[in-house]
């Protein structure tokens, strides 16, 4: 064996009972497992790991490090939480497949979730080609945790269309298509969506319906950020649920959540509504991350139409004052879509990072309402992220018990006080959930950050501790595994995870970063 690890309890991510033994790593996979009372195996390095549990590495069902994977070696947002898993692409926005100007307005359209990436060489354009970079990366060295990608819906929109907010001809939706499926074909794994962000969000149920066939044909799923987590929550969930049921597709429910007052209380509706749809026979997850308060772009607030035809235009409206005083009436009186029918309460609103310099000292304050909001993205020309307060804690617990429940940050890296979720996630569901409140027994809350995730992404060499999978590993504390991120201090790294593998390779090691870079791109299993 090239590592014993010796003594360990085994927390497989099955769900089933833990139980102790000895794990041989080999090759980059697990060689042997020795339950206690067998005879120990020998290995050229042994790590005792007496009072640790060994589980698979978390996978973060939905990741915006897009970028990040690709600027920063070291990672250590997601690396030392033990993620050895991110899926990319989400939200519907990404950076492939695009023509150059795609890319120029799909790169400032989301500088608040990546940067604008002007210390990245965007050398790609297709699907394929962004997989190949995070391959060769660094030098041929990789990247730090593994990436799988989505084809983002409202990117293959805006290359096809532009941010127009019409139907596409015949001849554009069946450009479309191909797209998505070149992309398939190359190794994304389905598709995302973000249905209230532009220009996504014009696309009609038909278009998507005729794009989910393609996901389906090819084995995919679809991860739609829908239409509303606000007014209309549940509504919006079953026009998912019943367009990929029409279009014979799997559907995996990004940030799951149930927000704003409207939705205080009101889980089990959702839940209900799933589980009718699961007994029926439909193919759904989920994904949640274990806080309250939202993370988005200020600008995402706006209504449709104020965003029709990309930021260039979006600014030119905030500039003129008519145009900005109808925006105006539309977030904080109708209810912009952008906010997902809710009228806005700028107390909620706390802006997490900006990127204009001159606007630094903003951060961390919430907003006092539409002057300084549109001053705000002028300013700083549309860059600006925000958490938005408006989650209720009894959805949240309610939510990460059901069966088909996983695990997923929605991490954005960005800003000066980013949301904590991007680097405690993971063992905050651990520490805080599992074992402080017993929402999940800590075998159950394994397997939905594990096992389930990996199904869902159809990889079956991963997910469980099992002889012949990859050695993608964590080892932790269960009595002291914590989140130390929070709301003031959110770059902070856990506790209680001192060993992280990648391949068989240390990432993590005695709590320290290694120089590892094991992380390479996952492309969908045919």
């Amino acid at each position: 064996m090239d590592l014993v690890i010796r003594d360990v309890r085994v927390v497989d991510g099955s769900g089933g009972p833990s139980y102790r033994a000895d794990v041989g790593l080999a090759g980059g996979r697990i060689a042997a497992i020795r339950r206690e009372g067998d005879r120990s195996l020998p290995g050229s390095h042994v790590l005792d790991a007496q009072g640790l549990a060994l589980s698979p590495g978390f996978i973060d069902m939905h990741a915006h490090s897009d970028l990040a994977l690709l600027r920063d070696p070291d990672h250590s947002a997601k690396a030392a939480q033990g993620v050895t898993l991110e899926v990319l692409g989400q939200d519907g926005l990404s950076y492939a497949p695009a023509d150059d100007r795609t890319l120029d307005e799909v790169r400032r359209a989301i500088t608040g979730w990546n940067g604008d990436g002007s210390d990245v060489e965007f050398d790609w354009r297709t699907v394929g080609e962004y997989l190949d970079r995070l391959d060769r990366n660094f030098g041929g060295r990789g990247i730090a945790v593994n990436a799988a990608y989505l084809v983002p819906q409202g990117t293959v929109r805006a290359y096809v269309m532009g941010w127009e907010d019409r139907p596409p001809t015949a001849t554009e939706l069946t450009r479309m298509k191909r797209l998505v499926a070149e992309g398939l074909e190359q190794g994304a794994v389905g598709m995302s969506s973000g249905l209230t962000y532009t220009p996504g969000m014009y696309a009609r149920d038909a278009e998507l319906t005729e794009l989910c066939r393609v996901v389906a044909a090819h084995g995919g799923y679809y991860c739609p950020h829908h239409r509303s987590y606000g007014a209309g929550a549940l509504a919006a969930y079953q026009e998912m649920v019943a367009l990929t049921r029409e279009a014979g597709c799997a559907l995996h429910l990004a940030h799951a959540t149930m927000n704003f007052g409207e939705n205080e209380g009101r889980a089990p509706e959702l839940l209900a509504l799933l589980d009718e749809a699961l007994a029926g026979g439909a193919d759904i997850t989920l994904d949640t991350y274990p806080y309250t308060p939202g993370c988005t772009t200020l600008v995402a607030l706006l209504p449709s139409w104020a965003s029709e035809g990309g930021p260039e235009a979006v600014l030119a409206r905030l500039r003129d004052d008519a145009t900005a005083e109808r925006i105006r009436h539309h977030l904080e009186v109708t209810g912009s879509d952008g906010c997902h029918g809710v009228p806005v309460d700028w107390d909620t609103v706390e802006i997490s990072g900006v990127t204009a310099p001159g606007l630094a000292g903003l951060t961390g304050r919430r907003l006092d309402g539409w002057a300084t909001a549109r001053r705000l993205l002028v300013e700083d020309r549309l860059g600006t992220t925000i958490l938005q307060h408006v989650g209720h804690e009894e959805n949240v617990r309610a939510i990460m018990r059901h069966r088909v429940h996983t695990g997923g940050s929605d991490g954005i890296l960005q800003g000066t006080k980013p949301h904590p979720r991007a680097y405690g996630t993971f063992p905050h569901y651990l520490g805080h959930y599992a074992r402080d409140l017993g929402v999940l027994s800590l075998e159950e809350t394994v397997a939905h950050l594990t096992s389930r995730p990996a199904a869902r992404l159809r990889l079956p060499d991963r997910g469980l501790v099992r002889e012949g999978h990859r050695a993608d590993l964590v080892l932790f504390d269960p009595a002291t595994v914590a989140a130390g991120a929070t709301f003031e201090a959110p770059r902070t790294l856990p506790s209680g995870i001192p060993h992280v593998l990648i391949d068989g390779r240390f990432v993590i090691r005695d709590g320290r970063r290694t120089d590892a870079l094991a992380g390479r791109a996952i492309r969908r299993t045919p």
